[in-house]
């Protein structure tokens, strides 16, 4: 039995994509503007697509996992964003992020789908973990200055490891068990 993990999401926003500017292309034509969650649902539908043509479901197992958003505070990661000072994760569902329009898109696309595909949403359990990104605290600084500097540039988009990405693959893992499949 094959498997195939798949996912995306954290590259497409307005920031990292052109600012939707000349940079998404279908066939021969360049679109001159197109919003990234337009082009996000264009682009889950042509991997659906390619989903249906070419995956055997006898022979082929397919994973989705789901988004893992950032935790800014203030502000994205190029206008103030932070995550400094977290160092809980966050207990009370009333301060979770709203539910991200892309995994609706993603959710729309997988229904359609005639593949079974297993879907990972993992957008939920990580956004509870506010607390596990590296911010300030991926190294040690030797100066006041440089954590000062480095409290301008966060990062609230990548994980600590071991942590957060360990718990995907265990879930991931967890299932492959559950199915039936064991490695050996």
């Amino acid at each position: 039995m094959l498997i195939l993990v798949f996912n995306t999401a954290h590259w497409w926003n307005y920031w990292k994509t052109a600012r939707g500017l000349h940079y998404y292309q279908e066939g021969n034509y360049v679109h001159p503007r197109l919003k990234a969650l337009e082009a996000y649902k264009r682009a889950l539908t042509t991997w659906a697509r390619w989903v249906d043509m070419n995956i055997n479901p006898n022979r082929t197992r397919v994973f989705f996992r789901g988004y893992a958003y950032s935790h800014y505070s203030n502000g994205q990661w190029n206008s103030g964003g932070h995550c400094l000072k977290e160092t809980e994760p966050i207990f009370n569902e009333a301060h979770l992020s709203k539910y991200p329009s892309k995994m609706r898109a993603v959710e729309s696309v997988l229904q359609g789908m005639k593949t079974p595909v297993t879907y990972f949403n993992i957008s939920k359990l990580t956004d509870c973990r506010k607390d596990a990104h590296p911010s300030i605290y991926r190294m040690e600084y030797k100066t006041k200055e440089e954590e000062i500097a480095a409290e301008r540039s966060q990062d609230c988009n990548h994980w600590c490891l071991p942590g957060v990405p360990d718990t995907w693959n265990e879930l991931l893992y967890a299932s492959f068990l559950k199915d039936g499949w064991e490695s050996g």
